[in-house]
């Protein structure tokens, strides 16, 4: 089967932790992405969820409290005084 280059662009850092954990597998980073190409034929689509995270309600009204300077507590004193609020 004929070859063909790909080009992609990719954070330098990405790219080294990338190729580390590559070499960890014992593979290349054109193996692995070799390896993801034939899973997205396969599959007909991406092998993984992609998904937007989003806070669910307690947390949204959490921030709001925040965003608004209400039901703060703080600042501590100490890990003991901390620890104590947080026990409470």
């Amino acid at each position: 089967m004929a070859q063909t280059n790909v080009n992609i662009r990719i954070d330098e850092k990405d790219k080294k932790l990338f190729d580390e954990i590559c070499g960890e597998l014992g593979m290349t980073m054109s193996t692995a992405f070799n390896i993801f190409a034939k899973a997205v034929i396969r599959q007909g689509g991406i092998p993984f969820e992609l998904s937007v995270e989003r806070p669910n309600e307690e947390t949204r009204q959490a921030m709001e409290e925040v965003n608004q300077k209400r039901n703060l507590s703080g600042p501590f004193k100490s890990r003991d005084a901390l620890k104590e609020a947080l026990d409470a």
